[in-house]
C-alpha cells in the first residue's frame, strides 16, 4: 500500500526525494493511517483545488484496501 501511494503521489510532485510516507500500526477500530509528507511547494499539488486530488487519493487507497482484504485505512496529508 505504501508503493501504490509513492506512485501515485510521485507523479504529482517535482521534488520525489520529499516524499516520506509512515504507516501507524492499527487502531483499535483496525484502522490504518498512512502519513504522507512532501515539499513545501508541492503541498498545493498533493491537495489540489478545494482538496480534490487529495480527496481522489484517499478514495483510491480506501478502493486499494478493500481489493487487498484490509478492513480500513486512512491517509493524512500535512
Amino acid at each position: 500500500m505504501k508503493d501504490l501511494l509513492y506512485s501515485i503521489v510521485a507523479d504529482l510532485v517535482d521534488d520525489k526525494d520529499a516524499i516520506e510516507i509512515t504507516q501507524d500500526e492499527p487502531n483499535e477500530e483496525g484502522v490504518i493511517v498512512f502519513h504522507l509528507r512532501v515539499a513545501e511547494e508541492d503541498m498545493g499539488r498533493v491537495i489540489g483545488k478545494q482538496g480534490r486530488i487529495a480527496k481522489a487519493v484517499r478514495t483510491i487507497m480506501r478502493s486499494a484496501a478493500a481489493k487487498n482484504g484490509m478492513d480500513s485505512i486512512a491517509v493524512e496529508i500535512g
